[in-house]
């Protein structure tokens, strides 16, 4: 499967996988001693915990969890989602845009969905003190450059058994994200940070010059 990756969309999908696997390995309490230090915890308050030994821990915020944050997950499913999408999307997307700025654009896109749910959670949920972990962020990111290079291809967006424009299935997916985050459905995911990634992608594409391919025209 290596074979067919490029260099950047490679090393993404094993640290992801490398990092979850020192997760499972580790056994719960080292778990959240790793998100401790690498999840995304609110900005503005920290809390003092108990690591299970007697010895006190303070839980925050980090600069560096901006970035690390989207190297951990919190289940099977979660990871297997997000390095699907990493999969499907990156190495399509690094073959046009190049390694350089495919590692700029990904790590922005991972970056401003992170400062996307620190800010949510700062303004409407300042008491929560919960980590929020995953690469969902930057995926969405790909999502948003694939429907600005590829307009007309077609992707499944589930239930629906048929294929959709790129573009389309781009704009309800942002769209459901946008309900979901401001309905409160589906608690637990973390749906601003999705925008953020998906908008930050959109708008750094948009400053390289980047435009969808123009429409054809029958005649």
């Amino acid at each position: 499967m290596f074979g067919r990756l490029l260099p950047v969309t490679r090393n993404l999908l094993i640290a992801n996988v490398l990092l979850f696997a020192l997760q499972m390995l580790l056994g719960d309490d080292t778990t959240f001693a790793v998100t401790r230090w690498l999840g995304l915890w609110p900005y503005g308050h920290d809390m003092v915990v108990d690591l299970g030994d007697g010895r006190p821990a303070s839980i925050g915020f980090h600069v560096w969890q901006l970035v690390t944050y989207g190297f951990l997950h919190g289940s099977v499913l979660h990871i297997v989602l997000n390095m699907y999408g990493l999969y499907m999307f990156g190495s399509l997307i690094e073959g046009v845009m190049g390694a350089r700025r495919f590692a700029i654009y990904y790590f922005t896109c991972l970056v401003a969905a992170a400062v996307a749910q620190l800010a949510v959670l700062y303004l409407f949920e300042p008491e929560r003190m919960f980590p929020t972990v995953g690469a969902s962020g930057a995926i969405f990111g790909l999502l948003g450059a694939f429907a600005m290079l590829f307009p007309r291809e077609k992707l499944m967006l589930i239930p629906i058994p048929i294929g959709i424009p790129a573009w389309l299935f781009v704009t309800l997916y942002g769209v459901a994200e946008l309900i979901f985050g401001i309905t409160g459905t589906l608690a637990g995911v973390a749906h601003f940070a999705h925008l953020g990634g998906l908008v930050a992608g959109l708008a750094l594409l948009w400053a390289w010059g980047v435009r969808p391919p123009p429409r054809p025209w029958a005649g």
